[in-house]
């Protein structure tokens, strides 16, 4: 009996057409997972080498090829990045806005699908319950009308296909909010690292522009210190 019940078409039988609520459930936060496991893969970005290769670019003043190589990379810390590039001639703090607004665009991207994987582990086992109850009420239901003369392997068998629901709304939940936690997890350190290289982005450009505006003034003084220690040779 029970390795009937474990085959797909006993627990449909047996279960109730809440069963298929389950296992539409379970395809749903399957196609999630495996989408959220892709979106993951392909940003997953050694951020420490994008950062080093930018800003060998940027303090030669080779924005062009920064771009390309911010473009070429993958996910959306290099999103953030190209973003602040591209308007590498604004003031810092205007920078720091552009990079704040480009790292909350990436947000809803990151946080896509997660919640619905959420939501699949905790209607699941809602699901699997109501499933039970309902088949116990329909177990107690035959026993009344049969003036409460059942045999007891009849009222072990409705109670034990009852509990269908439950193990299989169990089976679905259980899998799926630790999905949900290994998601979250890799959600919140990808939009830390968007925040740390939207930070270091700024922080390399205007320091970058700063130098340049500077150096020629410090090229003057310079050429003044040298031209005051000449001055008392050509006196004497």
């Amino acid at each position: 009996m029970i390795a009937a019940l474990l085959e797909p078409s006993g627990l449909i039988e047996k279960g109730g057409p809440l069963v298929w609520v389950l296992l539409g459930l379970a395809f749903i936060g399957s196609v999630c997972v495996v989408e959220r496991l892709f979106f993951f893969h392909r940003a997953r970005i050694n951020v420490g080498d994008l950062l080093v290769g930018l800003a060998h670019h940027i303090r030669r003043r080779s924005f062009a090829e920064a771009l390309h190589e911010a473009a070429r990379a993958p996910g959306p810390v290099a999103r953030v990045a190209h973003a602040a590039l591209l308007r590498y001639y604004l003031s810092r703090a205007d920078l720091r806005d552009v990079v704040q607004e480009a790292g909350q665009l990436e947000v809803p991207r990151i946080e896509k699908n997660i919640r619905a994987i959420l939501g699949v582990a905790l209607l699941a086992p809602l699901v699997g319950m109501l499933g039970t109850l309902l088949g116990m009420l329909e177990t107690f239901q035959k026993v009344s009308e049969q003036g409460g003369f059942t045999g007891p392997a009849e009222l072990t068998a409705g109670v034990f296909t009852a509990l269908i629901t439950s193990v299989l709304g169990l089976t679905v939940a259980v899998p799926m909010y630790l999905f949900y936690l290994y998601f979250l997890g890799r959600a919140k350190r990808l939009v830390h690292r968007i925040e740390r290289a939207g930070i270091e982005m700024v922080h390399l450009i205007a320091d970058a522009r700063e130098e340049e505006e500077f150096a020629p003034f410090r090229g003057e003084v310079t050429a003044g210190r040298k031209h005051g220690k000449a001055k008392p040779e050509s006196v004497k």
